[in-house]
């Protein structure tokens, strides 16, 4: 696995289409969720990519303080794809995107908007549940904190 990590200004058109259309294969089309995915938070953002043999399989963005939660960095747009599931890439992705947040915006508590069906996953990370249930894009959610 090869990890990039790059600000929105310096993603080549092939990294750019490469993120785009991972992210509407898995929340688009296999969630079945129809939803404005070019929210204008992309440009702000830093956005690591796990590559395996040129294909992108593996992506996050990370988002500064005040872009999604005020007072909180994030991180969002977590995707893996179809076919590198089952071997422990999500858990890697999180790993390293929760080490880049932490060296690009300091120690501060990371505020994540989850899909309530990966609470336990979250959790096992070291996020807690910080709100109650909510409807998001018409799939519940989450809102958890890693101090």
């Amino acid at each position: 696995m090869n990890w990039t990590l790059k600000k929105f200004e310096d993603l080549t058109v092939d990294e750019l289409y490469a993120l785009l259309r991972l992210r509407t294969e898995v929340f688009v089309v296999e969630q079945n969720c129809v939803f404005q995915d070019m929210d204008n938070k992309d440009r702000y953002c830093y956005h690591l990519m796990g590559w395996k043999e040129n294909e992108l399989v593996a992506y996050t963005r990370l988002v500064p303080k005040e872009v999604s939660y005020p007072g909180y960095p994030s991180i969002g747009r977590v995707v893996t794809s179809p076919v590198a599931r089952g071997g422990g890439i999500g858990r890697v992705l999180m790993e390293k995107s929760i080490e880049e947040t932490r060296r690009l915006f300091g120690n501060a508590p990371v505020k994540i908007g989850a899909q309530l069906y990966l609470l336990k996953f979250y959790s096992s990370l070291g996020f807690e549940k910080a709100s109650d249930i909510y409807m998001e894009d018409g799939i519940e959610h989450i809102e958890m904190l890693l101090l």
